[in-house]
């Protein structure tokens, strides 16, 4: 990956080398911005042919730095999961000979990654079950699925959550970037149910799942009205009032 990003910034301060003389040509602006962002891509490159990665250089990258960082969208600037296939009977008690010289070398060259055990061949067994077998298994065996977590793990470090929407004849989740704000989230479904947003009316799937049903949620107080400064939350059940009225022609 590193290697990659190597020859993609090479490429990029090629292409920025050929524009210095018509961005010296606009403005004095315009000039400056070229000369920091050469000094930025020049400083990026140089970390990275030093065989270090662009996430762990948050201790000597600029205000400046990280705006280049964030254009350039480098692989080794992306958080990164280590998921550790074990044999089912290690996977069981989380340990092994081999975690800690794993977990040594993450710290050493991926700093703050995260690190799951999981087996392999536990989760290819579990793709076949339906619940109530899936269930069992797991009381058999005493140990749980390493997926959900997998999964939820991956999902916050990319700063990603689900909602949901439900009725009669479906369930489905929405994936949304955090901190989508209700009408946001919305036109995920449809850009009219953004454009004509009224307001939703929210559960946690949570409480929810506790109580068991819409009535008893409204019956607790737990079913609510937000309007369209609500940050969404990860796991929200959500029915969207919107109206979306056609212009008429004049």
């Amino acid at each position: 990956l590193r290697i990659k990003d190597i020859n993609d910034l090479k490429g990029v301060i090629d292409g920025h080398m050929k524009r210095k003389i018509a961005e010296a040509a606009k403005t004095p602006q315009s000039k400056k911005r070229w000369e920091e962002n050469l000094a930025s891509y020049e400083k990026i490159l140089a970390h990275l042919e030093d065989g270090k990665d662009a996430r762990n250089g948050m201790d000597i990258w600029s205000n400046q730095d990280i705006d280049v960082l964030n254009e350039l969208m480098l692989l080794t600037s992306k958080p990164v999961l280590f998921a550790v296939n074990m044999n089912l009977h290690d996977y069981k008690r989380k340990k092994n000979k081999f975690l800690k010289p794993i977990f040594e070398w993450v710290q050493a060259n991926a700093p703050g990654a995260t690190i799951i055990p999981y087996c392999g061949s536990f989760e290819d067994e579990l793709i076949e079950l339906d619940a109530a077998a899936t269930a069992e298994k797991f009381k058999e065996l005493e140990v749980q699925s390493a997926l959900p977590k997998i999964i939820k793990t991956a999902f916050n470090m990319v700063n990603l959550s689900l909602f949901y929407t439900a009725g009669p004849d479906e369930v489905r989740a929405w994936i949304i970037r955090k901190g989508y704000k209700a009408p946001q989230a919305a036109g995920v479904i449809h850009t009219d149910f953004e454009r004509g947003f009224i307001c939703a009316e929210v559960m946690a799937f949570d409480e929810l799942k506790e109580k068991g049903s819409e009535t008893a949620m409204k019956a607790a107080g737990r079913y609510r009205q937000e309007g369209k400064n609500y940050d969404v939350q990860d796991g929200d059940v959500i029915f969207f009032k919107f109206n979306v009225t056609t212009s008429s022609k004049k």
